[in-house]
């Protein structure tokens, strides 16, 4: 898995720079950038929106009850998809714009629901005060003293 990921370090950034030479080969130098400045803000704005949604969901599943794994799992995958945006590509840029897109997300979480399996525990700890007529404890000793046997602090 590590080798996978170091492999997927070294060629992405090849493949982003091999694809916006065929895309500058094929209309320019400045369509180029044009494209990649129009992917950003669209990104950014469909990022907003998306995000803003996403946010009164959590509120929503929240307020009746219940977890809001779903929207925090959206949360996290819309997340990755503004750190695409940061990064420069064409590859990059797509691959964040579909994380954006609901039912790409819906897509991937079922691909992942069916392989995850989620363990519900619960912990329950008790502490018992301290009961002087709880019977398991015995009765105190008493001694009574009388006075010449008491040897108190006399200072």
């Amino acid at each position: 898995m590590a080798r996978l990921i170091a492999l997927c370090f070294l060629l992405l950034p090849l493949l982003e720079i091999a694809v916006f030479i065929l895309v500058g080969r094929s209309i320019g130098l400045f369509p180029t950038l044009a494209l990649v400045i129009l992917a950003a803000v669209g990104g950014a704005l469909l990022l907003r929106q998306q995000g803003l949604g996403v946010v009164a969901r959590m509120r929503s599943s929240m307020n009746a009850g219940a977890l809001p794994g779903r929207e925090m799992f959206d949360a996290m995958l819309i997340g990755f998809a503004a750190l695409l945006l940061v990064l420069p590509g064409f590859l990059s840029d797509i691959a964040a714009l579909a994380l954006l897109l609901p039912p790409v997300r819906h897509w991937i979480f079922g691909a992942l629901a069916r392989r995850v399996r989620v363990v519900d525990t619960t912990t329950t700890t008790y502490r018992r005060g301290f009961d002087p007529e709880d019977p398991r404890l015995g009765q105190p000793e008493i001694i009574e003293l009388d006075d010449e046997n008491w040897r108190g602090d006399r200072r």
